[in-house]
C-alpha cells in the first residue's frame, strides 16, 4: 500500500473517531459537570461559555492514537516498511522516533489532565502550580530528549549547511540546553493559543499540513502517518470547537497537541524550523511576554489591550471566527516559508 493511500487512512480515521466521539464525550463531560470556569480578568463576553465542557481534548487524543496505530499495522502488513531505508523512511531509529513522539505527547497530555481535573473537578481554579507543571513538562522534556540521545538521535539538519551531529562537545550542550528550551517553549506556546473557540484547532491545522508535506520530501512514512493523523484529530475536533463552541480542549488537549507538533519537529530532524511553522504559536508568547514584562518595567502601562495577542484582536473588535482565520492564514505563510527553507536549504539530504 503506497504511503499516500496510507496517510488519507491515518486523516479520515482520526477525523471519524475524533468527531464521532462528540456524540459520547460531551454529554458525558456535562453530566459529570466539567464544565469551564470563565475567569473574571477575562474579556466579558467571554462569560455567556461559563459551563461549557471542557476537557474535550480526550476526543481527538484518542482519535489520533487509533489513527496512527491503526494506520501503522495496515502500512506494515501491507508490504510498507516504517523502520528499512528504503522509499519509505530513512533510518532504522526513525520507529523510535515515532514511539517517543507519541509518549511526549501523552505525558504533556496527563499533565494538562492533572491540571484540568484541579480546577474543574476539585474547584481549584489555578490547579496545578506553577512549578508542579513545570517540573512536569521538564521532566518530560529531559526523558524524552535522553532517549534521542540513547538511540543516536542526536543529529539536526540546519537549512544551507546540511547535517550537523551533536553528540559530543558544545554539540551536545546545544542538544541538551537548546532541547529543553524547544521542547518547554513550543508546549506552552501551543497551549496559550488556546484561548478562544476553534484558534488552537485551526492554526494546527496548518502546522500538520507542512509535516505531512515535508514527510513526503523526506519519504518518512512515520512522519507523514503521524502528521496524518494529527491533522484528522484537529480538523474532527473543529467540528465541536468552532464558534460557538460545544467543548473546549482544555489543558489536556492544547498541552498534548504541544507536545506532539514539538515531537514532529524532531521527527523531522529540524527542529529550529518549529519557528516559522508555528510562528502564531511564537507570536502568542512572545504577546504574553512583553505585555508583562512591560507592565513590570512602567509598573502598570500595557502594550497591548489584553494578552496573548489573541485577546488583543477580540478587545478592537473582532469577531473569533475571524481571528481563526487571520491567525491560520498567517502561520500558512510561515508554514510554506519553512518548507521553502527545508526543500532548498537540503534537509533531506542524507
Amino acid at each position: 500500500m503506497s504511503t499516500s493511500l496510507i496517510v488519507i487512512i491515518a486523516i479520515i480515521v482520526s477525523f471519524a473517531v475524533t468527531a464521532g466521539l462528540g456524540f459520547v464525550v460531551i454529554p458525558w463531560l456535562r453530566k459529570m459537570h466539567f464544565g469551564q470556569t470563565i475567569l473574571e480578568i477575562g474579556p466579558s463576553w467571554h462569560k455567556s461559555k461559563q459551563g461549557t465542557p471542557n476537557m474535550g481534548g480526550i476526543m481527538f487524543i484518542a482519535g489520533i492514537l487509533v489513527s496512527i496505530i491503526l494506520s501503522c499495522i495496515i502500512f506494515t502488513v501491507s508490504g510498507g516498511s516504517l523502520i528499512s531505508p528504503s522509499a519509505a523512511v530513512l533510518e532504522q531509529t526513525d520507529l523510535i522516533l515515532i514511539v517517543a513522539s507519541v509518549l511526549l505527547a501523552l505525558g504533556n497530555g496527563i499533565v494538562g489532565f492533572t491540571d484540568d481535573f484541579i480546577k474543574i473537578k476539585l474547584k481549584r481554579n489555578k490547579g496545578l502550580s506553577a512549578k508542579q507543571k513545570t517540573l512536569g513538562q521538564l521532566l518530560l522534556s529531559v526523558a524524552y530528549l535522553a532517549t534521542l540521545w540513547f538511540s543516536h538521535n542526536t543529529w539536526w539538519y540546519i537549512p544551507f549547511v546540511g547535517k550537523v551531529d551533536l553528540s559530543h562537545g558544545f554539540g551536545a550542550v546545544v542538544f541538551w540546553l537548546l532541547g529543553i528550551f524547544i521542547i518547554y517553549g513550543c508546549v506552552n506556546s501551543v497551549n496559550l493559543t488556546d484561548g478562544i473557540d476553534g484558534l488552537c484547532s485551526s492554526v494546527t491545522v496548518t502546522v500538520a499540513i507542512t509535516f505531512i508535506a515535508i514527510g513526503a520530501v523526506q519519504k518518512f512514512a512515520g512522519l507523514e502517518i503521524v502528521s496524518g493523523a494529527l491533522l484528522g484529530g484537529v480538523l474532527g475536533f473543529l467540528c465541536w470547537n468552532w464558534n460557538p463552541a460545544k467543548t473546549f480542549m482544555g489543558d489536556t488537549g492544547s498541552l498534548f497537541l504541544g507536545g506532539l507538533v514539538v515531537a514532529l519537529g524532531y521527527m523531522m530532524k529540524c527542529p529550529i524550523l518549529l519557528l516559522p511553522i508555528g510562528i502564531v504559536y511564537v507570536c502568542e508568547t512572545m504577546s504574553d511576554i512583553i505585555q508583562i514584562g512591560y507592565f513590570k518595567i512602567t509598573k502598570g502601562k500595557r502594550v497591548f489591550k489584553m494578552a496573548p495577542i489573541h485577546h488583543h484582536f477580540e478587545m478592537c473588535g473582532w469577531k473569533e471566527k475571524k481571528i481563526c482565520i487571520v491567525f491560520s492564514t498567517v502561520n500558512a505563510v510561515g508554514c510554506i516559508i519553512a518548507y521553502l527553507l527545508f526543500y532548498f536549504g537540503n534537509c533531506f539530504t542524507k
